[in-house]
């Protein structure tokens, strides 16, 4: 009903509105947070948080990209969501080669 009427408050609603919903959540994340520490006892550290970096960078991008979508900035949101995946793809090539040279080792 706002967009309908002032269409310049109803970005700052929306991003109000994402705000509240993230402050809202953070418990939840904390404990998601508690997890991942545990399990990078366990495992190799440095995935970890280039998982995590990847998990991250994909959340504000797509809440970046439905920003830019309900205010009517489609181009620009097609331009965020391409560039996210260009930089999660980057990031994700280290893990890639260490998984592919461990598949390669357990082969004959």
């Amino acid at each position: 009903m706002l967009k309908e009427y002032r269409k310049d408050f109803a970005i700052f609603s929306v991003l109000m509105g994402g705000a509240i919903i993230l402050y809202i959540s953070l418990d939840t994340l904390t404990g998601i947070i508690d997890f991942i520490k545990q399990l990078s006892k366990q495992c190799n550290t440095e995935f970890i948080s280039v998982l995590l970096k990847i998990t991250g960078i994909s959340i504000l991008a797509e809440y970046a990209v439905s920003i830019c979508k309900d205010s009517g900035e489609t181009s620009i949101a097609n331009k965020i969501d391409l560039g996210s995946k260009i930089i999660v793809i980057s990031m994700s090539i280290p893990v890639i080669s260490t998984a592919l040279e461990s598949l390669t080792k357990l082969l004959p």
